[in-house]
């Protein structure tokens, strides 16, 4: 009797299959699992990263146990016979004001990068309670002018640190009384268990994302002018993203041999008011603004409700303008100063 071809088809598919998988039985390596992956322990070589914070002065990513210590704020002085200044590239943030005689004189907060020494140190005004109350910690000068100045900045509940405590000493080859530093690294040490200051603004992940970087107009160079003694400019460089400072005609230079720079420049129109005899610029206000920040400005405003309330700084929408993360130069120049833009 015949077999049908359909018989035969399938007996030899079977035999085919059956040949096909002893085939790869016995081409698979011993001790190897059957699905073909090795059997040996899989161990990870992943490293969790170590926790990071944002810097509250800056805005930049830092490490979750660094910028823990307090502010501090420091009196410096902006004259010719000051120059050049110790540590002011350090500094997160920096105030310039105007104060008697068209001179202006700054005051620096350090947080997260204290050098060891910052200088030359000279005395306090009557806005300054208003500037740094919102930064808390320490604030160090040298006097203070009428006792009513010397009374509102003891009320700030800031640890004062004057000319006669042992942080300060006096520089030997300058002339006093421009040659008063404070030992800014010790005078910390000296006073722990403050707390660190509360963020003062909102920042974007770079130049480029900030308010000014995605809204602003192009602005190569920024002229301040505070009177007919005081004024500087910033010019833009590309190469560090950063504004350069310039003062009476030259490069402003700090101590360490490096330009003054700034990732964000704020420009802050202020009213002046006399207290005492002395110019006294209105902290707790409000006011026209432009915020510089990687080779562009945006306009706005600024504002602050209270001492002891960080500036807000918004844009002509009324949306919270967003810096750098960075340091930041915080010009004041009065109503009858002139900031001037230039692409």
């Amino acid at each position: 009797m015949s077999i049908s071809s359909k018989t035969v088809t399938r007996a030899l598919f079977a035999v085919a299959a059956t040949g096909l998988v002893l085939g790869v039985v016995a081409c698979s390596s011993p001790g190897a699992s059957p699905s073909g992956t090795s059997s040996a322990k899989y161990v990870s070589t992943y490293e969790t990263p170590a926790p990071t914070k944002i810097a509250p002065l800056t805005g930049l990513v830092v490490a979750a146990d660094a910028a823990t210590g307090p502010a501090l704020s420091v009196k410096i002085c902006n004259v010719e016979h000051c120059e050049p200044q110790i540590g002011l590239n350090q500094a997160d943030i920096i105030f310039e004001e105007l104060v008697e005689g068209g001179i202006t004189r700054y005051v620096g907060i350090w947080q997260s990068n204290v050098p060891a020494v910052v200088g030359p140190v000279r005395s306090v005004r009557p806005m300054d309670p208003d500037i740094v109350s919102s930064f808390g910690g320490i604030v160090a000068y040298s006097g203070w002018g009428p006792q009513e100045v010397r009374n509102m900045i003891l009320d700030t509940g800031l640890v004062n640190i004057t000319e006669n405590d042992t942080t300060m000493f006096r520089i030997g080859d300058r002339v006093a009384p421009y040659n008063l530093a404070l030992n800014a690294q010790q005078v910390i040490a000296e006073n722990p268990g403050l707390a660190a200051p509360q963020q003062q603004f909102a920042y974007a992940l770079n130049p480029a994302l900030s308010s000014a970087g995605r809204d602003g107009t192009p602005t190569s160079t920024i002229n301040i002018s505070f009177s007919n003694y005081s004024d500087d400019s910033w010019t833009y460089d590309a190469a560090s993203e950063k504004y350069l400072r310039s003062q009476w005609g030259g490069a402003d230079m700090d101590a360490d041999g490096t330009q003054i720079s700034a990732t964000n420049v704020v420009a802050m129109r202020v009213f002046i008011e006399d207290f005492m005899t002395l110019p006294k610029t209105v902290m707790v206000s409000s006011g026209e603004a432009w915020v510089s920040t990687g080779g562009k400005t945006i306009h706005g405003t600024w504002s602050k409700d209270s001492a002891t309330s960080p500036i807000h700084l918004t844009d002509d929408y009324g949306v919270t303008i967003r810096l750098a993360p960075g340091n930041t130069w915080i010009e004041m120049p009065p109503t009858d100063g002139s900031v001037t833009l230039v692409p």
